[in-house]
């Protein structure tokens, strides 16, 4: 679980790394809002239509060698995204790396779920070390990129390289196999009403990526730093809810977590949009958290929802937290165009309480054995 951590981190650093790069490509290339998101776009398109089909793969064959290669592209996509001036050229870079992320994903969910024999605190762990390269990605880029401009750009390499070697793992045997000793039936309905949720989620959690580094100069009469600030907290806030989630869970169950912490979102998401000064990053972090504290439960919940499709299900549901988020952003960044970014943040105060409505209609699923 920590070589499974440490991998997921050096794989999501690069979703981080998106966001994180962005108001360099503003200051860079004077690139609008409405182009800036199209950079969020390209990279979540590809990889919303790629991460369901991996996991279909998976729940046929078990794929180990798929982590470290899917590792070195997504790196790879970040690196040659800031070479050069073309428009198309920082598309196609970032689109390549979302579908390694895609790659990644629904193989390491699977073998993650089978380490940790499907604990939550297990899949926890594995969230988390996600949650921690989000969280490294705005530091990293301030450090190379912030010294020495995009064309620094190839160094951000490095994380991947490291990730690929902890990505080899022994083959662990067809999904369906773990599937099959469990006679529980999958429940549709359920998994559809989670998808929905996930969705939800997805478009508040990208929309506030990719842009709450341009806002917060707005809302705290900061510089740059202030916009990285608060990126940082969005991400590291991730790290810490994923692992209250998990804890949580176990006492509360996962569902009851899943509604609360909704809630929560909801009203720290309205402090992000309308309270200015330094409370503002308070509810950065608390958005943060309100956010991720279901994100793990939400995997294991689908994978229980689908027991004899695990791989698909992990694949649906991490596919679906980043890619409808990214194909949104597009539409937040033109009404700020013609608005206001304030304007155009403000209706991801009410998606939170709409996940939360439609969490109250889930139920907890009967755990395989």
């Amino acid at each position: 679980m920590i070589r499974l951590s440490a991998g997921h981190a050096s794989v999501d650093i690069y979703q981080g790394m998106v966001a994180a790069l962005v108001p360099f490509f503003v200051a860079e290339r004077g690139y609008g809002y409405a182009a800036a998101s199209g950079i969020v776009l390209a990279a979540s398109l590809l990889s919303s239509v790629a991460q369901p089909a991996f996991g279909a793969l998976t729940d046929r064959w078990a794929l180990p060698w798929l982590l470290p290669l899917s590792t070195v592209l997504a790196g790879l996509g970040i690196a040659v995204s800031g070479l050069g001036d073309s428009y198309a050229l920082t598309l196609a870079a970032v689109a390549v790396s979302g579908l390694g992320v895609a790659a990644y994903h629904p193989e390491a969910a699977r073998v993650a779920r089978i380490a940790s024999a499907g604990r939550h605190t297990g899949m926890g762990w594995f969230s988390l070390g996600g949650n921690l390269g989000f969280a490294a990605a705005p530091l990293v880029v301030a450090a190379v990129i912030g010294a020495g401009g995009l064309r620094w750009s190839p160094l951000l390499v490095l994380p991947a390289l490291a990730g690929a070697a902890l990505g080899r793992h022994r083959p662990t045997g067809k999904s369906t196999a773990v599937a099959a000793a469990a006679p529980i039936p999958d429940d549709k309905a359920a998994f559809g009403r989670l998808s929905l949720v996930v969705v939800l989620r997805s478009v508040v959690f990208v929309g506030l990526s990719a842009f709450v580094a341009l806002y917060a100069p707005q809302r705290t009469a900061g510089g740059v730093w202030a916009g990285g600030a608060a990126l940082f907290l969005l991400y590291l806030g991730g790290a810490v809810g994923t692992v209250l989630g998990s804890r949580l869970a176990e006492r509360f169950g996962r569902v009851a977590v899943l509604r609360w912490s909704y809630l929560t979102a909801a009203v720290a998401v309205a402090g992000v949009v309308l309270v200015p000064g330094p409370a503002f990053f308070a509810f950065v972090a608390l958005a943060s958290a309100g956010l991720y504290v279901p994100f793990s439960l939400q995997i294991t919940l689908a994978q229980d929802y689908l027991p004899s499709r695990v791989g698909t299900a992990s694949g649906v549901t991490l596919g679906l937290a980043v890619s409808v988020g990214g194909v949104v952003s597009p539409l937040i960044g033109t009404v700020a165009d013609r608005t206001s970014l304030q304007t155009a943040l403000a209706p991801l105060i009410v998606l939170p309480a709409a996940g939360w409505l439609v969490a109250r209609t889930l139920r907890e699923p009967s755990r395989p054995a």
